[in-house]
């Protein structure tokens, strides 16, 4: 199995998850706040129920917090920059930097078992299931800041391509457990503050209450979905 070939299936993969989010979109409209509350609720599931869990079963406390922290000052340099003025809306690229992130010690642990006999349809399927939600969040970000679809193809071939060349770089060099701690760390750290910050509570004064609720309940429910499924 290439890292080529195993890039097109993650391609794929979020591309499938994209197109649930434009379904899902369809519902609410195309409401720029809905979607942006909708990602966020999302993302705090995908947290809640699956990254973090998988992290803490694999990797040391130690090095987690450790990421945490650097991730934590990652986002206060990247939102400075993303946020000249108080008026611009949340960036995607942050969560798409955690994204990228996220992917590096699976794309190196895969690659560090190239040609091994445990890589082949386990490790395919693990591919095109672990990132559907990945695609689902991707595309409700860039739904709800209406960004153009070039830019989300573009997002989505580049995270491909990421993930190809970590899977080559991880044949030839392998990463220490802490360091990929501290890595899952740092990605759990953009998720969280981009979700929260980002598409919560960027979001909070612009809708009812009750709508604000809905909103982040059935994006919390929906990874509940995705875990339940995959």
């Amino acid at each position: 199995m290439s890292a080529i070939l195993l890039g097109s299936f993650l391609f794929l993969s979020v591309s499938f998850g994209g197109g649930i989010a434009w379904l899902v979109s369809k519902l609410f409209h195309n409401s720029t706040a809905g979607l942006s509350l909708l990602c966020g609720g999302f993302l705090v599931g995908l947290l809640a129920l699956d990254i973090i869990p998988s992290a803490l079963k694999m990797y040391k406390s130690f090095g987690i917090i450790l990421g945490v922290f650097i991730g934590y000052l990652f986002f206060l340099v990247l939102r400075n920059l993303f946020h000249p003025s108080a008026g611009q809306s949340p960036s995607v690229y942050l969560l798409m930097l955690a994204i990228l992130i996220h992917t590096i010690p699976l794309s190196m642990t895969i690659g560090s078992l190239m040609e091994s006999s445990i890589v082949g349809i386990t490790i395919t399927a693990s591919v095109i299931l672990h990132h559907l939600p990945e695609g689902f969040a991707l595309t409700t970000a860039f739904l709800s800041q209406r960004k153009k679809p070039w830019k989300l193809f573009l997002g989505f071939l580049s995270l491909s391509l990421c993930f190809s060349l970590f899977i080559w770089i991880g044949h030839y060099v392998n990463l220490s457990t802490k360091e990929q701690g501290v890595l899952m760390g740092i990605s759990i750290s953009l998720i969280a503050t981009t979700s929260i910050s980002e598409f919560i509570l960027h979001n909070l004064k612009l809708v009812p209450p009750r709508s604000f609720i809905t909103y982040i309940f059935t994006g919390y429910l929906l990874s509940t979905l995705f875990h339940l499924l995959l």
